[in-house]
Parts: structure tokens; sequence; C-alpha cells
């Protein structure tokens, strides 16, 4: 029987089972599970070292694991590489958001996939289609710029990413990937790409967001997934935990109080 992690019946979009990494004697993951559910903010913490841009690398096609099962909407899949994530519906916004600054808003939405006419007249790109379909992509999630043929250089941190993810979801992804997506923002376009977030979550996607900020996280997500030393150290639900709780995870100071507590006990 499909396991049942959503009302109605349906099992997760994305189901990562035992995944272990190995970097010759680095162990970056070791047996680590992780669910993602249809309109699900899931994110990811941890220290430097835990292993959150490993299994990142991993849900994308970067990096492919030494064991473990990874299942897209309930089917195993192999993802060696980005263009197989892609094809299973999984699309990353990695932090640096791969941006061409002397490009603008559509040519960046579409760079790689630009709409081009029928063989006969010589492929022209077809700007206006891709300028309609741009207005649109941006409209879905409320991103706001004066000017679509202004250079994306030109535009705010909040701005730039709103670009990189509505870009995301030129291809209609499943679920989608954000890299500390608000990492250098001020606190206004902090807000910006929060509110973007919310937006993927209401369109039905399953979105993973990998962050150090302990504010972000427990603005946006629904579920908390803590990684320590490459490994699965707890996991949260939305109001069932304290700041202090996801710190001692990252931290491991709660494992140290436990084992306090158990010496106490003996």
């Amino acid at each position: 029987m499909d396991r049942d992690d959503r009302p109605g019946g349906e099992g997760p979009l994305l189901e990562l089972t035992r995944i272990s990494k190995h970097f010759g004697g680095v162990r970056a993951l070791d047996g680590v599970d992780l669910t993602v559910s249809a309109g699900e903010v899931v994110a990811l913490i941890g220290d430097n070292g835990a292993g959150k841009s490993t299994l990142v690398k991993i849900m994308s096609g970067v990096e492919s694991p030494d064991s473990g099962e990874i299942r897209v909407r309930g089917r195993a899949v192999r993802l060696d590489s980005p263009r197989a994530a892609a094809e299973a519906g999984i699309h990353t916004v990695f932090q640096d958001l791969s941006l061409c600054d002397n490009l603008d808003a559509v040519q960046n939405l579409f760079l790689g996939h630009e709409r081009c006419g029928p063989s006969w007249t010589g492929r022209r790109v077809r700007r206006h289609v891709m300028e309609r379909q741009a207005q649109q992509i941006l409209e879905s999630l409320s991103v706001k710029l004066r000017s679509l043929s202004a250079p994306v250089s030109e535009l705010s941190g909040g701005q730039r990413q709103g670009i990189a993810i509505c870009r995301a979801l030129i291809s209609d992804p499943a679920v989608v990937l954000l890299d500390e997506p608000t990492a250098a923002l001020g606190v206004s376009q902090r807000g910006e790409v929060l509110d973007l977030v919310d937006r993927l979550r209401e369109q039905g996607r399953g979105v993973v967001v990998i962050s150090h900020d302990i504010k972000d996280v427990q603005r946006v997500a629904d579920r908390i997934v803590a990684l320590r030393l490459g490994s699965k150290v707890a996991e949260f639900a939305r109001d069932g935990y304290a700041a202090s709780d996801l710190v001692g995870a990252m931290t491991g100071a709660h494992e140290r109080h436990d084992d306090v507590r158990s010496e106490e006990s003996r």
C-alpha cells in the first residue's frame, strides 16, 4: 500500500529513503530520509558540514548517492544529472541564482528555452511570445518589475531572487528547491522572497528551503528537518517546537542534554 501523507490518499511528491554519500573517507550523508508533499514547504537546517548542500546536490542531480532510493510521485527514479532531475519535475534555484546581469528579465527567464518560430522563418526568437509568458509567470508569484527590458543588474536582490524562482517555473516543476533564498538580503527583500515561497505552496508545489536563518524557517516552513554531521537528527512540525529546539538539534545540545539525563537516572 502506498504511503498516505496527505488528505485524499496521495503520497509524497518526493521521497528520499536511506540516502548515504561518502567522499573518500568523509561521510557526508548517512541514511537520510526526507519527504515532500504537494502544497508543503519543508525546511532543511543544519550547521556547516551538516550535509545540507550534499543532499540538495543529490536531489538536483548534481551528485549521485552511494546508496538509498529516490521516488518521485511514487516511482523510483535515478537522478544522475540535472536534466534527469528536471525531467522528473525537480528544479533547483541555487544560492548564486545563475542570472546573466547583462540580460533582461525575459532573456533570463527563457535562457536556453527561447521560444522560436518555425524553421521556414529561420527559427527567429519570438520576443512577443516570451514577454507574454514572462508576464504571466511573474504575475503568478506577484513579482513586480518596472520594465521587462531592464538588465537584471539594475534590480533589487528580492527581484533577482523572484526572477530566478520564476525561471524555475518555466518547466512547471512539481518540486522547487531553494538554496539559501534570503541570504544577504535586507529585511523588506527577505519578506518579498518568503512571500514567493508562500505562493509556490499555494500553487500546490512541493518546496524545499535550505536556510541558516531560524526566523525565516519559522515563518515559512510546514515541517523542519535538522541535519547534523550527515545524519537526520530531528524533525519538527509547524508550531510544535521552540527556536531553542532547532538550535539544539543543529548543535547537538539536545543529545548532550539527553545523555546527562540518562546518566542522572542511573
